[in-house]
């Protein structure tokens, strides 16, 4: 059998490691990653290999030749003008390969028998035959459903925390008939995971998957880098070494020497014309290269030391990784998790903080302590974007010079020249941000709109009015009055997508932004004609004559969080009475305790004035609460259900978008008027791209999120929210009162528990497999039905936070306690009987 290396990556999340050195080159154990991969093809009698390259060729090619001192046959293929993919290059050599062949991925340290994959792939007369394995965290990799036996029905490519259902993932490695090739168009860009294998799924080809037993670790990152080496070290994965083992886990090259006082405790590597000097310290999980010198009373502990480095007297590492050629002089410190590229130089008494990098050729003068990458900008983060932006601690995480670096990051994924709006909430913190982030990406040459303090939904309807790229808005996070949230719009003012997301990380942690020349700054210009436009559109989507007519009187209760609103300016423009609470702005955010007794307040002012109803803004204008005519609050499913009747009742037949965990008393009210529920995986760009792109959309979103009027604009409006709810009660005429008491009685619990990181893929994997198919639902989480109830649990991970979310619903209250319960209890069980802390947050809605 022929083999095909895929080892054509660039290694952009392994830099600076990976800047002059293609990823599978990159040493374990001091031999590159693809020589160990060749080493394991051979153990199962496969000594033909084709390698395919892309970045760098030549290192492999040079240090592999013929493939004759490793003992295969190596021939290479070359993708000269752009890479073609995982599936593009290997159909590039399709000539090659008439027979059944391997795909190993060149970046993944692995210890699998593949002979017993290749007698799957025989025995089940596979066409595509994927080797699987299980492991705890598979947000980072493709995740395969197989049936009972083991053929494939499900793919979905890196998913998100919300979206894991199984542990069991892709890990490149593939047994394929030749005839496969044929699907792929030659000379073009294709995937095995998105192109090939889901169009031979929609074929119908027999594929199956082989979950293999054995160590494996995708090597595409700095921790993974260093957990393998770790894993090799402690004999968790069997690769060859290529030192004698002197004594229990201590190899060491020839003609090395150890002075007696030197102190090593293994397991530890120590390559071959090495000079290891007076009462140096060597800590288990050490790893050192070849011709390294290490001086007088250092200390190494668990750091990774590539070939040709230099170490000098009581220097002091600490689990980082030293590269190629890298001089670190006396006393300086080179601390957890940092990376110090080739050919550098660390001067005396120099500290590298912990997770900084250094890229190539770099130098740091002696004394100096290095906090940040030695380019520019702060310390690497793994994500930035989380389930509604990027969000941090302010002036902590969300920091000036971080802001400015986002910028430019954001502004590197558009054309030169492009315009994009910025755009804030009247607090400082955010105006301090919002013109880091102008700086940023006026330094890549992108135009701005400055909104300067605006309510998001004014923002949203200027990128979809006045033809932007996009749009940046800042403001206090909603639900974490101590954090900065930043959102990024499309160009229809629609949050971005995951795939644009990825796209502004990759610039932000490649540090690879444009730089325009002077000529091509961008400028800064201020519309002012935001309120007009907004106003404009608001009343062209409103009843006008019905709200003139009504005559209400309104409480709007901003919680200190807004200042010059417009909503109250607008509704006495149409003859309403807008009675305003807590408009001045604090510079403190309010929080959860001080809108709880705010809103109290409210449903007493409401009272006395005897108003139509009462309402808390917050979030800048997208989320609210209602309080009725006496006082009483409506939030949450309730408030859903309550806009949903209304809007269906001036919409009959419509259709209503909302999120996987609300209520069923939305279908139950839907079906009252022939109208139609989508339901949205649990996030508000979901809910967002459902209204957009759905036709006869009427509503979108939540109680909880806020509602979106996508005839307006694609977000959510709290503003547009109240005037429709004037317009609505004077034609239905009802009261909110009389809303609340014809809703269908419905009982919907949450209850939350903690379930750490790791274990949530394998948790949604048994939740799948222990239940039939037919009662599942896997839009967003698992979601299981009960048929004789009319009633579902849903169980849906946490997209920001180690916990699961189980949400009960049903007429039947006692059906609701019971199954809560039991999940409850399932997944403690689960998660280990020995996980303190297990928390109980509920939350009941009953009406």
């Amino acid at each position: 059998m022929r083999a095909v290396l895929m080892a054509g990556g660039s290694g952009t999340r392994l830099r600076p490691l990976t800047c002059d050195l293609p990823k599978p080159m990159v040493p374990i154990l001091n031999r590159p990653i693809a020589e160990h991969i060749i080493n394991l093809l051979k153990q199962h009698y496969i000594t033909e290999v084709v390698a395919t390259l892309h970045y760098l060729p030549d290192v492999m090619r040079d240090y592999f030749q013929d493939g004759s001192d490793f003992g295969v046959q190596m021939t290479y293929a070359v993708e000269e003008d752009q890479p073609l993919g995982t599936a593009g290059c290997v159909k590039n050599i399709a000539e090659l390969l008439d027979k059944t062949f391997l795909v190993i991925s060149g970046d993944s340290v692995t210890d699998f028998d593949l002979t017993a994959a290749i007698r799957f792939h025989y025995e089940k007369q596979s066409k595509a035959t994927l080797i699987l394995t299980r492991v705890p965290n598979p947000i980072e990799f493709g995740v395969v459903i197989t049936d009972k036996n083991h053929r494939i029905n499900r793919f979905l490519e890196k998913p998100s925390t919300s979206e894991i259902f199984s542990d069991t993932v892709n890990t490149g490695t593939y047994i394929l008939e030749p005839e496969v090739l044929q699907y792929l168009p030659a000379n073009q860009e294709a995937d095995f995971s998105k192109d090939l294998f889901p169009l031979l799924l929609e074929k119908g080809e027999p594929m199956y998957g082989y979950v293999a037993d054995g160590y494996w670790c995708d090597v595409g990152h700095l921790d993974a880098y260093r957990d393998a080496q770790y894993d090799a070290l402690a004999q968790k994965v069997q690769l060859e070494v290529a030192y004698e083992e002197r004594s229990p886990g201590l190899w060491i090259g020839q003609n090395t020497y150890i002075d007696p006082t030197a102190r090593i405790n293994a397991p530890v590597v120590i390559g071959s014309n090495c000079r290891v000097g007076p009462r140096v310290q060597i800590e288990p999980g050490t790893v050192v290269g070849d011709n390294v010198t290490i001086g007088a009373d250092a200390d190494l502990k668990r750091p990774i030391v590539w070939n040709g480095a230099i170490i000098g007297e009581e220097v002091h590492l600490r689990a980082c990784v030293i590269a190629r050629g890298t001089r670190v002089d006396r006393r300086a410190h080179v601390l957890e998790g940092a990376v110090v590229g080739p050919l550098s130089t660390i001067g005396e008494e120099a500290q590298v903080n912990p997770a900084v990098r250094i890229w190539p050729s770099k130098r740091v003068e002696s004394g100096a302590t290095l906090n940040i990458n030695l380019i520019w900008g702060h310390a690497a983060h793994r994500n930035l974007f989380g389930q509604r932006g990027v969000s941090g601690l302010a002036n902590v995480d969300i920091t000036p010079e971080f802001a400015v670096k986002l910028g430019a990051a954001y502004g590197s994924t558009l054309k030169s020249g492009a315009q994009v709006t910025v755009s804030r909430d009247q607090r400082s913190i955010s105006r301090m941000v919002s013109r880091s982030l102008i700086a940023g990406l006026m330094s890549v040459g992108i135009n701005i709109q400055n909104l300067e303090a605006t309510a998001i939904p004014l923002a949203r309807t200027m990128v979809s009015t006045i033809s932007v790229a996009g749009g940046i808005h800042v403001r206090v996070h909603p639900d974490r009055p101590d954090h900065i949230l930043i959102e990024f719009f499309d160009g229809q003012g629609i949050n971005i997508s995951k795939a644009q997301e990825k796209k502004i990380e990759g610039a932000y942690f490649k540090e690879d932004f444009r730089r325009a020349q002077m000529q091509e700054i961008g400028n800064v210009t201020y519309p002012t004609e935001v309120i007009e436009l907004y106003s404009k559109s608001f009343e062209k989507h409103l009843n006008i004559p019905a709200v003139q007519y009504s005559n209400s009187k309104v409480v709007i209760d901003y919680v200190y969080a807004v200042s010059g609103a417009v909503l109250p300016q607008l509704l006495a423009k149409f003859g309403c009475d807008a009675v305003v609470l807590n408009a001045s702005l604090t510079q403190t955010a309010p929080t959860n305790a001080d809108r709880e007794g705010l809103l109290n307040q409210l449903g007493h002012v409401v009272e006395a004035l005897k108003a139509n109803f009462g309402v808390q803004v917050s979030a800048n204008g997208e989320q609210l609460i209602l309080v009725d005519e006496a006082g009483s609050p409506i939030r949450g499913e309730m408030l859903t259900a309550l806009m949903t009747d209304m809007i269906l009742t001036a919409h009959p037949r419509g259709t209503v978008v909302v999120p996987v965990h609300a209520s069923s008393a939305v279908e139950q009210i839907a079906r009252r008027h022939d109208g139609r529920v989508i339901r949205t995986k649990a996030n508000p760009t979901a809910l967002m791209e459902a209204s957009h792109k759905n036709p006869n959309v009427v509503l979108g979103g939540s109680g909880e999120m806020g509602f979106i009027f996508p005839q307006l604009h694609p977000g959510f409006d709290a503003m547009f929210c109240i005037a429709k709810l004037i317009e609505m009660l004077q034609l239905q005429e009802r009261s909110l009162g009389q809303l609340r008491s014809d809703l269908p009685r419905v009982c919907h619990k949450t209850y939350t528990v903690r379930c750490p990181w790791g274990v949530k893929g394998a948790l949604m994997r048994h939740l799948v497999e222990s239940h039939s198919p037919e009662s599942l639902e896997l839009v967003d989480g698992v979601k299981i039905f009960n048929p004789q109830h009319d009633s579902w649990v849903l169980l849906l991970p946490d997209a920001g936070e180690p916990l699961v979310h189980i949400f009960a619903n049903s007429h039947d209250r006692g059906w609701v306690d019971e199954t809560l319960r039991e999940y409850r209890i399932r997944v403690q069980e689960f998660v280990d009987q020995d996980q303190a802390g297990i928390e109980d947050l509920s939350s009941e809605s009953m009406y």
